[in-house]
């Protein structure tokens, strides 16, 4: 029972010392991919500063069909969605 139990631990140090080591080689590449990402890489263009919107204009006047017909389709709708 000694005997299995000491190898049970030393399999899992040799298994926790493979992934600990390959942990730190992936850290490691992917630091150096980073930076010869960075130093290859076209640097990326500057972005204009931006400037507010216009506001669209409102139209002036509205004819009076089109006013009556928005007034009665408001009503129409009002009245099917009461709460």
């Amino acid at each position: 029972m000694n005997d299995l139990m000491s190898q049970a631990v030393d399999l899992m140090i040799a298994g926790m010392g493979f992934v600990f080591a390959f942990l730190v080689v992936l850290v490691f590449a992917t630091l150096l991919m980073s930076k010869l990402v960075s130093r290859f890489a076209p640097p990326e263009p500057a972005t204009p500063a931006r400037t507010p919107r216009a506001k669209p204009k409102a139209p002036t006047s509205v004819d009076p069909d089109t006013a009556e017909a928005i007034k009665k389709a408001i009503a129409q709708f009002r009245s099917r969605h009461k709460k």
